[in-house]
């Protein structure tokens, strides 16, 4: 079962504002955007620090509205978001010991979308680490602890998780040695996700039942982004050119975006004043889209008009 229910209100929204960006974006092709789109009307039982119990939580009905959102899709840096609660989860339940390089890492993977940083987040969380290609056996014993998260995700038992593959870590310039052989020959094996498994994360760690109450709050820290004095030019602030951008500078928002040469991804947690707050993920694929800075914003803004009118 999803996790939302749909429901005819957002989807009559959500196409839409699919048709407004389709119409405004002629290189946009129908299947290069997926989109997943969850609203919390009242009484709302997220961002309220874990208030509830995870079954109380689970049992509370939501609904949405998605497109293409079992669509596996390569999420470039959104799978850093996968990895910050899987390290809380082994923190947890004491699978590592936390440190201040491991406090710095974390920080700087998800706040400045370090990909030096997640190298060393992959090392803890799997007992291995990068380097010259190895021989078969060692490498076999290598790939099985590397998959170690995608075996943690698989044992929640979400639907949403079954198609997902999260082990690779991610690059400036791409993998070498091991790392190469790992992603395949054809990229293979590289990270996928769907809009709707990270809608379903998100959705817990908002919730306050990602791993644990204190655990999805400083989670909830690392993803606050700033709306106000971003330097217009900058992709690294996480906003300009993604879901925060088409936001007012009274509205809040919690988000992990990612991009590529061939993708521009973001997924966000967003509340405005006095509306109803939402999660919305909104990958797009191809070139001339993961250059293009205005869709995500354009997305975004009418996202949030839609919200009002609820």
């Amino acid at each position: 079962m999803i996790f939302f229910n749909k429901d005819e209100q957002l989807e009559n929204l959500g196409l839409g504002i699919l048709d407004a960006t389709w119409a405004a974006f002629g290189s946009l092709a129908r299947n290069q955007i997926a989109l997943t789109w969850v609203v919390y009307d009242p009484p709302v039982r997220v961002n309220t620090g874990g208030a509830l119990t995870p079954d109380a939580f689970w049992d509370h009905p939501v609904r949405g509205f998605t497109y293409r959102g079992v669509e596996r899709i390569y999420p470039a840096s959104v799978v850093k978001l996968f990895y910050l609660v899987a390290v809380n989860e082994w923190l947890e339940k004491g699978m590592s010991q936390t440190s201040k390089e491991l406090e710095r890492a974390l920080r700087d993977m998800i706040v400045d979308s370090s990909n030096d940083a997640t190298s060393l987040i992959v090392d803890i969380l799997s007992g291995t680490t990068s380097g010259p290609e190895l021989p078969i056996g060692p490498f076999e014993t290598w790939k099985y602890q590397r998959n170690i998260i995608n075996r943690y995700y698989q044992s929640l038992g979400w639907e949403e998780l079954e198609t997902i593959n999260v082990c690779q870590k991610t690059w400036g310039d791409g993998p070498y040695g091991r790392e190469r052989a790992f992603v395949g020959e054809l990229l293979e094996n590289r990270n996928m996700l769907t809009t709707n498994a990270i809608a379903r994360l998100l959705h817990s760690i908002v919730g306050g039942v990602a791993v644990s109450s204190g655990r999805s709050q400083a989670m909830m820290a690392l993803l606050k982004r700033p709306l106000n004095d971003l330097s217009p030019d900058s992709e690294e602030n996480q906003v300009t050119g993604f879901l925060g951008g088409g936001l007012t500078e009274n509205a809040q928002i919690w988000s992990k975006a990612g991009w590529t040469s061939q993708v521009r991804h973001d997924a966000a947690y967003i509340e405005l004043p006095e509306q109803r707050p939402y999660l919305l993920v909104v990958f797009t694929e191809g070139k001339a889209q993961a250059q293009n800075r205005d869709i995500l914003p354009f997305v975004s803004k009418l996202v949030a008009e839609a919200i009002a009118s609820l």
